[in-house]
Protein backbone atom coordinates (compact mmCIF):
# COMPACT_ATOMS: atom_id res chain seq x y z
CA UNK A 1 0.00 0.00 0.00
CA UNK A 2 0.97 3.63 -1.15
CA UNK A 3 0.42 5.82 1.64
CA UNK A 4 2.13 9.05 0.65
CA UNK A 5 3.45 10.46 -2.57
CA UNK A 6 4.76 13.82 -3.44
CA UNK A 7 4.50 15.69 -6.89
CA UNK A 8 5.57 18.99 -8.11
CA UNK A 9 3.45 22.16 -9.40
CA UNK A 10 3.62 25.61 -10.04
CA UNK A 11 1.88 26.59 -7.50
CA UNK A 12 1.69 23.81 -4.79
CA UNK A 13 -1.03 25.72 -2.19
CA UNK A 14 -3.31 25.62 -4.58
CA UNK A 15 -2.92 22.20 -5.58
CA UNK A 16 -2.96 20.55 -2.61
CA UNK A 17 -6.15 22.47 -1.71
CA UNK A 18 -7.43 21.23 -4.77
CA UNK A 19 -6.32 17.56 -4.04
CA UNK A 20 -7.73 17.81 -0.13
CA UNK A 21 -11.06 19.00 -2.01
CA UNK A 22 -11.51 15.77 -4.21
CA UNK A 23 -10.12 13.61 -1.00
CA UNK A 24 -12.89 15.27 1.72
CA UNK A 25 -9.65 16.42 3.46
CA UNK A 26 -7.35 19.02 4.44
CA UNK A 27 -4.46 21.11 2.85
CA UNK A 28 -1.53 22.07 5.24
CA UNK A 29 1.88 23.17 4.99
CA UNK A 30 4.94 20.88 4.70
CA UNK A 31 7.55 21.69 6.99
CA UNK A 32 10.46 19.99 5.90
CA UNK A 33 10.39 22.55 2.38
CA UNK A 34 9.62 26.06 1.99
CA UNK A 35 6.51 26.76 0.23
CA UNK A 36 5.60 23.19 -0.46
CA UNK A 37 1.86 21.61 1.09
CA UNK A 38 0.49 18.53 2.24
CA UNK A 39 -3.28 17.28 0.75
CA UNK A 40 -3.93 15.08 3.46
CA UNK A 41 -7.34 13.04 3.63
CA UNK A 42 -8.47 11.78 7.03
CA UNK A 43 -8.89 8.45 5.81
CA UNK A 44 -8.03 4.97 7.75
CA UNK A 45 -4.53 4.35 5.28
CA UNK A 46 -3.03 7.88 6.06
CA UNK A 47 -3.54 8.97 2.30
CA UNK A 48 -1.45 11.82 1.81
CA UNK A 49 -0.08 13.98 -1.29
CA UNK A 50 2.87 15.95 -0.75
CA UNK A 51 3.11 19.12 -3.40
CA UNK A 52 6.56 20.23 -3.93
CA UNK A 53 7.51 23.62 -5.56
CA UNK A 54 8.10 22.28 -9.44
CA UNK A 55 11.98 23.09 -9.05
CA UNK A 56 12.51 21.01 -5.94
CA UNK A 57 14.51 17.69 -6.55
CA UNK A 58 14.87 15.42 -3.76
CA UNK A 59 18.90 14.31 -3.27
CA UNK A 60 20.86 11.59 -1.98
CA UNK A 61 23.50 14.40 0.15
CA UNK A 62 27.30 13.76 0.20
CA UNK A 63 27.47 13.17 3.96
CA UNK A 64 25.16 9.91 3.35
CA UNK A 65 22.52 11.57 5.61
CA UNK A 66 18.97 11.19 5.29
CA UNK A 67 17.44 13.20 2.01
CA UNK A 68 17.93 16.94 1.39
CA UNK A 69 15.89 19.15 -1.12
CA UNK A 70 18.01 20.33 -4.04
CA UNK A 71 16.76 22.35 -7.11
CA UNK A 72 15.59 21.66 -10.60
CA UNK A 73 17.15 24.12 -12.91
CA UNK A 74 15.64 22.80 -16.09
CA UNK A 75 11.65 21.34 -14.93
CA UNK A 76 9.91 19.16 -17.92
CA UNK A 77 7.43 20.78 -19.23
CA UNK A 78 5.12 17.36 -18.54
CA UNK A 79 6.18 14.58 -15.91
CA UNK A 80 6.23 10.75 -16.21
CA UNK A 81 4.29 9.90 -13.13
CA UNK A 82 1.01 9.15 -12.00
CA UNK A 83 -0.89 7.37 -9.75
CA UNK A 84 -4.46 6.23 -8.91
CA UNK A 85 -6.19 8.00 -6.47
CA UNK A 86 -9.67 6.71 -5.05
CA UNK A 87 -11.81 9.34 -3.76
CA UNK A 88 -15.49 10.04 -2.29
CA UNK A 89 -16.70 12.25 -5.09
CA UNK A 90 -18.88 11.05 -7.60
CA UNK A 91 -17.69 11.37 -11.48
CA UNK A 92 -19.91 14.70 -11.69
CA UNK A 93 -17.98 16.48 -8.86
CA UNK A 94 -14.57 15.72 -10.29
CA UNK A 95 -15.31 16.78 -13.73
CA UNK A 96 -16.50 19.95 -12.40
CA UNK A 97 -13.63 20.75 -10.28
CA UNK A 98 -11.54 19.63 -12.58
CA UNK A 99 -13.37 22.43 -15.13
CA UNK A 100 -13.47 25.04 -12.47
CA UNK A 101 -9.52 24.43 -12.98
CA UNK A 102 -9.34 24.62 -16.30
CA UNK A 103 -7.59 21.24 -15.46
CA UNK A 104 -8.74 18.64 -18.05
CA UNK A 105 -10.62 16.00 -16.05
CA UNK A 106 -12.03 13.17 -18.72
CA UNK A 107 -13.11 9.76 -18.06
CA UNK A 108 -11.80 7.07 -19.93
CA UNK A 109 -11.54 3.19 -20.20
CA UNK A 110 -8.47 1.58 -19.77
CA UNK A 111 -7.48 -2.06 -21.49
CA UNK A 112 -7.68 -2.88 -24.82
CA UNK A 113 -8.10 -1.77 -28.28
CA UNK A 114 -10.91 -2.55 -29.33
CA UNK A 115 -12.73 -4.56 -26.36
CA UNK A 116 -14.55 -3.46 -23.67
CA UNK A 117 -12.34 -1.83 -20.94
CA UNK A 118 -11.12 -3.56 -17.63
CA UNK A 119 -12.03 -0.64 -16.14
CA UNK A 120 -13.24 3.21 -16.03
CA UNK A 121 -10.77 6.21 -14.23
CA UNK A 122 -10.78 10.03 -14.97
CA UNK A 123 -7.51 11.36 -16.11
CA UNK A 124 -7.48 14.38 -13.51
CA UNK A 125 -4.59 16.59 -15.44
CA UNK A 126 -2.80 18.95 -12.62
CA UNK A 127 -2.37 22.04 -14.57
CA UNK A 128 -2.48 20.30 -17.32
CA UNK A 129 0.97 18.59 -17.32
CA UNK A 130 0.77 15.77 -14.48
CA UNK A 131 -1.73 13.21 -14.87
CA UNK A 132 -3.49 11.49 -11.42
CA UNK A 133 -6.11 8.45 -12.32
CA UNK A 134 -9.09 9.40 -10.30
CA UNK A 135 -11.66 6.73 -9.02
CA UNK A 136 -14.88 7.71 -7.47
CA UNK A 137 -16.26 5.02 -5.48
CA UNK A 138 -18.03 2.96 -8.67
CA UNK A 139 -14.75 3.52 -10.71
CA UNK A 140 -12.77 1.96 -7.96
CA UNK A 141 -14.77 -1.09 -7.25
CA UNK A 142 -14.29 -1.96 -10.78
CA UNK A 143 -10.78 -1.45 -10.55
CA UNK A 144 -10.34 -3.62 -7.91
CA UNK A 145 -12.55 -6.47 -9.63
CA UNK A 146 -10.69 -6.50 -12.32
CA UNK A 147 -7.07 -6.65 -10.31
CA UNK A 148 -8.64 -9.97 -7.82
CA UNK A 149 -10.14 -11.29 -11.22
CA UNK A 150 -8.40 -11.70 -14.67
CA UNK A 151 -6.02 -9.02 -14.23
CA UNK A 152 -2.32 -11.33 -13.98
CA UNK A 153 -3.11 -14.01 -16.91
CA UNK A 154 -4.51 -10.96 -19.36
CA UNK A 155 -1.27 -8.40 -18.24
CA UNK A 156 1.41 -11.79 -19.02
CA UNK A 157 -0.41 -12.74 -22.31
CA UNK A 158 1.41 -11.41 -25.41
CA UNK A 159 -1.30 -10.27 -27.62
CA UNK A 160 -3.21 -8.29 -24.96
CA UNK A 161 -0.16 -6.71 -24.27
CA UNK A 162 0.16 -5.66 -28.07
CA UNK A 163 -3.52 -4.54 -27.82
CA UNK A 164 -2.83 -2.60 -24.34
CA UNK A 165 0.14 -0.86 -25.72
CA UNK A 166 -1.94 0.19 -29.08
CA UNK A 167 -3.95 2.51 -26.93
CA UNK A 168 -1.25 4.79 -25.88
CA UNK A 169 0.12 5.01 -29.29
CA UNK A 170 1.62 8.62 -29.26
CA UNK A 171 0.03 10.23 -32.42
CA UNK A 172 2.36 12.33 -35.33
CA UNK A 173 1.61 15.44 -35.66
Amino acid sequence: MIHHISIPARNPQHVAGVLAELMGGHCVPFGPLEGAYMATSGDPHGTMIEVYPERATLDIPASDEQVVFGQNTAPPSNWPFHALLSVPLDTAQVEAIGAREGWRAKTFGRGMQGHKPFFHVIEFWIENRLMLEVAPPSMTQEYLAFLKGAAPATMSDPESVRLMRATHIKENA
